[in-house]
């Protein structure tokens, strides 16, 4: 049954109340059911807050099933603006409807856009928290789930929208692809260059050359039409499809040497359709100055002829090409034509139309002039370096990934099959040599005739001697004289050279514009910048006309020609290469549409390409080669800041796994043992100084996870821990430390290091050394907290795992001065690279300050880049702890790491100290090794040391056997420890045991009277060790010392932090060492 509620005051928006049982009472906004003309509102209100109703408000409507929501649409019908309700259970609501009628979305390729996508407006699908968190929280306090922000995707929507409306220059398949390419590959070759091919190498080998030559840009062709067909390409050509498919490195390096090479190929085209001009103008006594000059003049007006055009816009450079292309099929037709038109005047420069004698006496090669095979291939290929005219301009075609496979194939097929045609028509209707001489005629018996001229009437025999001017070796106009029409052929000339330098011209700096876009090279970034409709790249069109020009004004390209066709083939084995590595890297983002490829042609289709760089010109193949390399080494040290999905990325995760996985295989040994350290820091940037001492250690030699407990009564989002873990793994990565950030969230910080010392790591690469600061602080907070504290080194020890703890006598946690830089500094934009957020509460805290025991985030700053920006307010001893906290940053002074090694712990505290001076930073530090022993065997001890050490390769300066341990300590230290512990006594002696048993029950740290008697000598020797510490390593650069044990369930947590603050006071870096017992050291090898 339906109402008919009354409608809205205008500009209100009608509300659909819904009501069900009374704890599912919600309201829903009505969802605009727009047309997919209006994406841009429906981007904007597809969605509206749920919130629920009181039982009061108002009547129910309809009743509605879960997230179900009435459309617009739904709610007003056509006639009269009346409101009416369909049966929400009949099949034609919901056919009519499903999509509109829930919050949860249907797919939509609007979802998938990037924000920058020229096709269409992004739309964002209603995250998972919008669907899943409880409707009594607001559920778009997210923002959006990728982190984008809601104004600047607008913002880019209105201007892709404007852009689509402003009439946008496109092309299709033909104009855009098949034409370029065609005129690309069709040059002057074909007409000047390819009967003497011919001449030289036969019908047989030229048809052989232009197969492979084929071959090679077939197999490019089909990689091209792969990588195009695998998402969506945007410009940049070459360049667009390498950087997308092998990453930055490759593509940046390729694409700077492919944008240069199309400049300086416009040089190479412009100069000559020059040659060809001048030699005209010689033809009839016109020259203006001299032929080289002449050359210039007229290569600078053309080449400000075709900027014209290509400034003009993509349109009239389309139309120029049609045009051009128009005259270049008629003069290939007209050679055609005329090759079947013999003319009498004709023969004696040596065309006497379709002959079987000459056909068979052309077949075979005859290499003149020292020329062979490969030095004709060489000549020959550059003609076809022209299949990437059509993919270099990719911005601008309508649909890339149709056009340029479509395009391209069918462009190497064409210009092929014609090649193959002249090649066979030269080499069937003109002889090698004429003189053309009408008197040369036979005179007498044709017998003795040996070659086809000669079975024709002629005698050209007086050209074995050299001097005749015709034939296909002699005349590299021959095609003119075959053409019915010889102006004609000129004409084609002139188009060809014209249409490739117009390609070359537009392709360099579309190419460069895109290269600059990426930021790749910081420097280059002013070129990025377009203008009009089409982003034409100007700036890039006038630095490619100034390198254009200034070779043209050179005039001489025989050197940097062989170089301009490796750098084209350069692009072409990396394309091939790029299938190949994306096909092997086996990622699940490479499905490309075009199917027919394989991996292993593509890969020797890159083989080949290299091993035809190398025949084209040794030495320009080896420049061409150091070139890209030097490029890449140069990107890979800058690491542009981008992320492309490359296929080197899925490789190496293909690799890391399958490492991983062959690991897992591999029993451990003694030999391969490394400390694989995690670390509980928090943050990693507030405690700086154990991050940079574990790294020290750890770096390039085993793996360093910093670890991060969250606590709290709200649980953080997942977005935010998402984002802090991207945030400091950048940080890491940023000041060059080679760690991992791993945050979790638990109910206490307890919890949060069983978490990570059970689950942290893979297979092999899992921690077994568990790393973190001392608690300086431990008398001025809760007890709790210690309890927490000493309960995790047992955990770790249960866990078999390692420990060591890091005390500095200034604290380690430099949080809270952040705190009071930012109370003292108003925040501005430029602080966004110093300051960064800080969660202060952790594991170790500072004597310094005590710990926050708020759970929420606080800003901070980083790490002070210089004392400018050090607040100027900081207290003497903050000032030290900042000072403290970069000082195994910088290389350590000369001095020495003290070594106690009281107790065999498997070798870990000997282990750490050796891989320290390994490292550049410590290299001036000398070991120094201190053991325990008897007064009377000192000498003997101090030799098994060192023959021990001497076993286990370890250099050390001194060793220093300790007979005086077990002395009795000072009286006034002893009574220090005792005030120490003062107040964490039970004193059961002085209350009734069923209080005492109580109170020890809520209070498990106290220590017993009976406790302390039982440990007393164990006590004393941690007072003692402190003298001897003081008496023998105050000037030490590091003190590593094996960390005393405490038995679980019989120390209390008070009476070990004691121990531990007893033993490591008053004294330099100081580092508590115990390993698992498990040896870490061999010296079997």
């Amino acid at each position: 049954m339906s109402d008919q509620p009354s409608s809205p005051p205008a500009g209100q928006k009608s509300a659909l109340r819904v009501t069900g049982s009374s704890e599912s009472r919600f309201q829903v906004d009505p969802v605009a059911e727009g047309s997919r003309s209006s994406a841009g509102e429906e981007s904007k209100g597809r969605l509206r807050a749920v919130n629920f109703l009181s039982p009061s408000d108002g009547a129910p409507d309809a009743g509605v099933n879960g997230d179900t929501v009435r459309s617009e649409a739904s709610l007003h019908s056509s006639t009269g603006g009346l409101s009416h309700f369909s049966d929400t259970h009949s099949n034609t609501y919901y056919l009519r409807t499903f999509g509109h009628n829930t919050i949860d979305a249907v797919p939509n390729i609007d979802f998938y856009r990037q924000t920058e996508a020229p096709l269409g407006e992004k739309l964002i699908r209603p995250s998972l928290a919008e669907l899943h968190e409880e409707l009594d929280k607001e559920p778009f306090e997210e923002g959006f789930p990728s982190g984008e922000d809601v104004a600047a995707t607008d913002t880019l929507a209105q201007k892709e929208a404007s852009d689509s409306k402003g009439g946008t220059v496109k092309f299709g398949w033909i104009k855009g692809v098949l034409v370029r390419c065609m005129l690309n590959i069709w040059g002057v070759m074909l007409f000047i260059r390819m009967s003497w091919i011919v001449g030289q190498a036969g019908i047989a080998l030229s048809c052989a050359i232009v197969l492979i030559a084929i071959v090679v840009t077939s197999i490019t062709g089909l990689s091209t039409s792969a990588i195009a067909t695998n998402g969506f390409v945007r410009g940049g050509g070459a360049y667009y499809l390498i950087s997308r498919s092998l990453g930055p490195e490759f593509g940046g390096s390729i694409g700077l040497i492919f944008a240069f090479a199309n400049a300086v190929a416009v040089a190479m085209y412009v100069v000559g359709f020059a040659e060809t001009v001048v030699e005209l103008l010689d033809s009839i006594d016109a020259l203006m100055t001299d032929e080289i000059n002449d050359i210039r003049i007229v290569g600078t007006l053309t080449v400000i002829l075709l900027l014209g055009i290509s400034v003009a816009g993509m349109e009239w450079e389309a139309k120029a090409q049609i045009v051009l292309l128009i005259i270049l099929l008629a003069a290939i037709f007209n050679y055609f034509v005329g090759s079947f038109i013999p003319m009498e005047s004709k023969m004696p420069k040596g065309f006497f139309g379709y002959n079987a004698a000459i056909m068979m006496e052309n077949m075979g090669p005859d290499f003149r002039d020292e020329e062979t095979f490969f030095s004709v291939f060489a000549i020959f290929f550059p003609a076809a370096t022209g299949i990437l005219a059509g993919a270099n301009i990719s911005g601008d075609l309508t649909d890339p990934q149709s056009a340029i496979p479509k395009g391209t194939l069918l462009a190497i097929l064409i210009t092929g099959v014609v090649y193959i045609a002249v090649a066979i028509s030269n080499g069937s209707c003109i002889v090698r040599d004429a003189t053309g001489d009408d008197n040369d005629t036979m005179v007498g018996s044709l017998e003795n005739c040996t070659d086809a001229a000669c079975t024709l009437g002629y005698d050209f025999s007086i050209c074995k001697e050299g001097g005749c001017k015709y034939g296909l070796q002699n005349d590299f106009q021959v095609m003119s004289l075959v053409s019915g029409f010889g102006p004609l052929i000129t004409a084609g000339i002139f188009s060809a050279t014209l249409s490739s330098a117009l390609a070359s011209l537009v392709s360099a700096p579309k190419v460069f514009q895109a290269l600059c876009r990426d930021n790749i090279y910081p420097g280059l970034h002013v070129f990025a910048k377009g203008y009009g409709k089409n982003n034409e790249p100007l700036r890039a069109y006038v630095l490619t006309f100034i390198i254009g020009l200034a070779f043209i004004l050179i005039a001489e390209l025989n050197i940097i020609a062989p170089i301009i066709s490796n750098f084209f083939l350069a692009s072409y084995a990396l394309i091939n290469f790029s299938v190949f590595h994306a096909s092997l890297a086996n990622s699940p983002g490479w499905r490309p549409s075009f199917k027919y490829y394989n991996k292993w042609v593509s890969l020797s289709g890159a083989v080949l390409c290299c091993v035809v760089m190398f025949v084209i010109n040794w030495w320009a193949a080896l420049f061409t080669n150091v070139i890209v390399l030097a490029l890449y080494i140069y990107v890979s040290y800058k690491k542009p800041d981008v992320n492309w999905g490359s296929s080197t990325q899925a490789l190496m995760y293909n690799q890391a796994l399958s490492h991983c996985l062959h690991l897992t295989g591999v029993e451990d040994h003694i030999k391969n043992f490394r400390p694989q350290c995690l670390m509980m820091s928090g943050y990693p940037n507030s405690r700086p100084a154990l991050v940079y001492l574990v790294h020290a250690f750890t770096k390039n030699v085993g793996l360093m996870i910093c670890g991060h407990v969250r606590t709290g009564y709200r649980r953080p989002n997942h977005k935010d821990m998402m984002n802090e873990q991207v945030r400091y793994q950048r940080w890491l990565l940023k000041t060059q430390i080679k760690a991992f950030y791993t945050p979790v969230f638990a109910e206490d910080l307890r919890q949060g290091a069983q978490f990570l010392l059970q689950t942290t790591g893979l297979g092999r690469l899992k921690p077994n050394t568990l790393v973190f600061g001392f608690k300086n602080n431990w008398r001025d907070g809760e007890m709790k907290d210690v309890e927490t504290y000493i309960n995790t080194i047992h955990d770790a020890f249960d866990l078999q795992y390692g420990l060591v703890l890091l005390r500095l006598k200034e604290g380690l946690d430099i949080s809270h001065i952040q705190d009071e830089f930012l109370s003292t500094h108003e925040k501005t934009p430029g602080m966004k690279d110093l300051l960064v957020s800080v969660n202060i509460k952790d594991f170790d805290s500072d004597s310094s300050k005590p710990s926050s025991k708020t759970t929420s985030c606080q800003s901070s700053p980083l790490i002070f880049k210089d004392t400018k920006s050090r607040p100027a307010h900081l207290s003497p001893a903050d000032q030290r702890l900042l000072t403290a906290s970069q000082q195994f940053k910088k290389k350590q002074h000369k001095g020495t790491i003290d070594v106690w090694w009281l107790f065999d712990d498997g070798g870990l505290t000997l282990l750490i100290p050796y891989l320290l001076t390994n490292k550049k930073k410590w290299r001036d530090c000398k070991i120094r090794v201190f053991i325990g022993g008897k007064i009377n065997r000192i000498d003997h001890d101090r030799r098994a040391m060192a023959a021990l050490l001497s076993k286990f390769r370890i250099d050390f300066s001194d060793i220093t056997v300790l007979g005086d341990i077990n002395i009795k300590p000072k009286k006034h230290n002893k009574e220090m420890f005792q005030n120490m512990i003062e107040p964490y006594r039970l004193k059961e002696d002085d209350m009734e045991q069923e209080d005492a048993e109580r109170l020890k029950t809520q209070e498990p740290w106290r220590i017993t009277d009976n406790e302390l008697e039982l440990y007393r000598a164990k006590s004393n020797r941690q007072i003692r060790l402190n003298e001897l510490l003081q008496e023998h390593s105050s000037t030490a650069n590091l003190i590593v010392i094996t960390m005393p044990l405490a038995r679980k369930g019989t120390v209390s947590s008070a009476l070990y932090m004691a121990w531990l603050d007893t033993l490591s006071k008053d004294l330099p870096p100081i580092l508590l060492v115990r390993g698992n017992h498990q040896s870490v050291l061999t010296f079997y090898s």
